[in-house]
Order: structure tokens, then C-alpha cells, then sequence
């Protein structure tokens, strides 16, 4: 594939990465496969370490007794990388490092691409910006990752070519961080499945580079661990290409905190300046609209913890109460009526998951205006729902708006786009006169 994207110095915010040639809506920008990644410590029993994708039975590594693979074949591909971190964990057993640690360490242990745009080298820590808890914090992480690392630092030692004053002896693990480890802290990007559940974790140098707005030209999705930079608006010859590095369906006060804290910069995109949608994300009377916001967090708790009967029971009474007095474009009762959903999915309640369904779409199109993975996949989550309930019509609607979505975020390619395709093909026929 030819390089579309240059590195450049965008103003106002630094480095960033702009497109070479014209680019239309839906095409494929630009692919890497990352620096480093790991899957999810929550996730090893069920996604592959080597090809990260979900399974339903997988082989674990008779060494480390964490990592887990496909197949025979699968862990003989992850070998090169998983064999120098494969000591670290089986001399750590029967603890378990967690993401952050597991993940710097494989960073420490890969050699830099020289073909990349933006080396780890170049990347800022953000150290100065950090307050003082982060910093304790990012000082813990370095603590764990040497002990993590106690079987490799020879090697290590070896293979860095740090002065003394980057690296001094005994070995600082702060210092290690900064040098090249730092990067973890905030580069890197969460990798998903297609139906955007988080699988793991990964660091992708060049397209690091890759500045934030509320309102994006870009989207990014993954096949496997690989990075895929799609556009969603046609982009212009010299055009900086810009992705979201958070959820924007929130009040512009929130995104910037959330920018700030985790990311160590103020967002002055347009969305953000004209603060448009603040007041549809919060109508209705707020003192009905709190106890949603307020119950949000403890309702992510019982999710995670896949509590269904319990998500279900507390989010459709929250629900009830908020029926009449907030409107459904309410982003707080938004994100209730989504656990609601999640939970009718998994309790097989299915005429109640298309109610919450149909409820949520009209703020996805409203929140979502351009083409979002998100939105895309909520339509064809409800068509799936409308057709499984025999509402062929409706549903053939609704996975239509779906697949014109995603085609343009995911690729007519994606295995998840041409399932969908078929799934309109067999509404058709189901219509269709015999």
C-alpha cells in the first residue's frame, strides 16, 4: 500500500500527520502493525495473544501458564515475541503483572522500526505536566516493572546503549520508564475487536502522531492488533488528518477534563468552542437526570462483573423514574438505556432489548452525525433484534443504514461488513415474492 500521510508540525499542537493525496470517504488511510501490544490481563482466557482475536477455546503456553493461542501455529508466529517475556512471567507465577507493566516491558524488549515516521525516542512522557499523584503513580509502575523484568535486565543492560546519566547503576526504573517506556503512559492506543470491545492494548509510533479533535475527519478500528486509519469525510491533499482519542458523546466540560488528565492538553476544536450540543446532552429536569449520572459508575461495576439480572433490575427502574422528566437525547439516560440493552441481550429478554434499542437511536444519529463506528454498529444491533423478533421490514431498514456506515468505518472487506451484507441479502428474500 503507498504511504498516504507525511509527518508535519500542525500549529498549535505540534507534531502531527496530514495526507499526501486526496482521500475519499471510506478509504483505507494508512495500516500498522504495533511497536508492541498485549492482550488485556481480564481477557487471556478468551482472545488469542498472538492474532488477538476472540475464541472460544484456546491453548495455554505450558511455560508462563498466561498467554493462550489459537493453535500450535498461532503460538510458533508469537514466539519471537513472546519468548523474552515468558521468563518475566513464569518467575513472577502465580502473580500476574498488570497491562501496563506487561506492555512496557514488551516495548523494552523491541527493537525500534527505522521506517517509522515518529521513533519511541521522540515521544513525550509528559512527566513535567503530571501531577504529583501520576507521577507516584508512573513511579509504582516503574517499581513493578523492575521486578518484572529481574530475569532479562542482563540482557537488557547489554542490548541499551544508555549513558550513565540516562541510566544509572544500579538500574533506576523511573529513569528506564522515561527512556523508553514512558511512552505507555499516554501514546498508546486501546485495541478493540470489530464490534469495538476492548481486547488489549498496544503502541503504534508513527501514528501516534495522529492529533485529537471532537469531530474527526478519521476513524481508527483494528483487524486483529493491526491499526487501521480510515477516513470518514473526504480529505484534502495537505489536510491534517485528525481521529478522536476519547468517547465524545459527552459535555464539552467533561471531554476536556478527560483530555486534560489523561492526555495533558486542552481540546480548541470547533465542537468544543461552540459547546452546540451541551444543552441536548443535559435536557430535561436535572434533578431527574442525576440519580442516572450518579448510578452510571456502580451500573459499569455490575457489567463488568456481567451481573445481568442486577444491570437490568436497577438500570430499567432507574429508567421508569426518569420516564416523562428526561428526554431520551439526555446523554446520562443514554448510557442507562445502553446497560439496559447489554443486559436484555444477555438475558435473552429480547421484546424488552428492542424497546431500549429504539429508544437510543435517535440521539446516536444526533451525537454521531458523520460516519462512527458506534453508531453503525447500534443499527445493526437493533436490526438484529427487529429481525429476530420477525419484524423483517423494520429490520432490513435499519441494517441498511447500519451497513452504509460501516462500510465506510470498517471496509466493505471487513468480515464484519460482509456478515452484515448477508444478513441484508437474507432479509431481502425473506420480502422478496416467491
Amino acid at each position: 500500500m503507498s504511504v498516504k500521510v507525511e509527518r508535519f508540525s500542525s500549529p498549535g499542537k505540534g507534531n502531527g500527520l496530514r495526507a499526501v493525496s486526496g482521500v475519499p470517504a471510506g478509504g483505507r488511510v494508512w495500516s500498522a502493525a504495533p511497536l508492541a501490544a498485549c492482550v488485556s490481563n481480564t481477557l487471556t482466557g478468551e482472545v488469542c495473544s498472538g492474532c488477538f482475536t476472540r475464541r472460544a477455546s484456546l491453548r495455554r503456553c505450558s511455560q508462563c501458564r498466561t498467554a493462550r493461542y489459537c493453535n500450535a501455529s498461532c503460538q510458533r508466529r508469537a514466539w519471537s515475541v513472546h519468548k523474552r517475556e515468558c521468563v518475566c512471567l513464569r518467575d513472577l507465577l502465580p502473580r500476574a503483572p498488570t497491562d501496563s507493566v506487561r506492555l512496557a516491558a514488551r516495548i523494552l524488549f523491541t527493537p525500534t522500526q527505522s521506517e517509522e515516521l515518529y521513533t519511541l525516542e521522540e515521544h513525550e512522557s509528559h512527566l513535567d505536566s503530571m501531577s504529583e499523584q501520576k507521577r507516584r503513580g508512573l513511579s509504582q509502575l516503574a517499581d513493578m516493572l523492575q521486578i518484572y523484568l529481574q530475569p532479562e535486565v542482563p540482557d537488557l543492560m547489554e542490548e541499551m546503549t544508555f549513558t550513565p546519566t540516562v541510566l544509572p547503576t544500579p538500574v533506576c526504573p523511573l529513569s528506564l520508564l522515561e527512556q523508553k517506556g514512558g511512552p505507555v503512559a499516554c501514546n498508546c492506543f486501546t485495541i478493540s475487536d470489530e464490534e469495538l470491545k476492548e481486547v488489549g492494548v498496544g503502541l503504534y509510533p508513527s501514528l501516534s502522531l495522529l492529533n485529537h479533535d471532537c469531530r474527526p475527519n478519521c476513524v481508527v478500528v483494528f483487524e486483529g492488533s493491526r491499526l487501521v486509519l480510515r477516513a470518514v469525510k473526504d480529505v484534502c491533499p495537505g489536510e491534517e488528518l485528525l481521529i478522536s482519542y476519547i468517547d465524545t458523546v459527552s459535555v464539552t466540560a467533561d471531554r476536556q477534563r478527560q483530555l486534560s488528565d489523561q492526555y495533558h492538553f486542552t481540546c480548541n476544536c470547533q465542537c468544543c468552542g461552540t459547546q452546540a450540543m451541551d444543552g441536548a446532552m443535559l435536557c430535561g429536569e436535572e434533578s431527574c437526570w442525576r440519580p442516572l449520572e450518579q448510578a452510571h459508575p456502580r451500573l459499569e461495576g455490575l457489567q463488568a462483573d456481567s451481573q445481568w439480572t442486577a444491570v437490568l433490575e436497577a438500570s430499567g427502574s432507574l429508567l421508569s423514574a426518569a420516564e416523562g422528566a428526561v428526554p431520551d437525547d439526555n446523554v446520562h439516560k443514554l448510557r442507562v438505556a445502553d446497560l439496559a440493552l447489554d443486559a436484555c441481550v444477555n438475558l435473552g429478554v429480547w421484546g424488552r432489548a428492542l424497546t431500549y434499542g429504539l429508544k437510543t437511536l435517535p440521539a446516536y444519529r444526533r451525537y454521531y452525525p458523520d460516519p462512527h463506528p458506534a453508531h453503525g454498529l447500534q443499527l445493526m444491533r437493533v436490526g438484529k433484534l427487529h429481525h429476530y423478533l420477525g419484524n423483517t421490514e423494520e429490520a432490513l431498514d435499519l441494517l441498511r443504514q447500519g451497513y452504509e456506515i460501516l462500510r465506510i468505518t470498517h471496509g466493505e472487506e471487513n468480515p464484519l461488513t460482509r456478515r452484515l451484507s448477508l444478513k441484508l441479502e437474507q432479509c431481502r428474500a425473506e420480502i422478496r415474492p416467491s
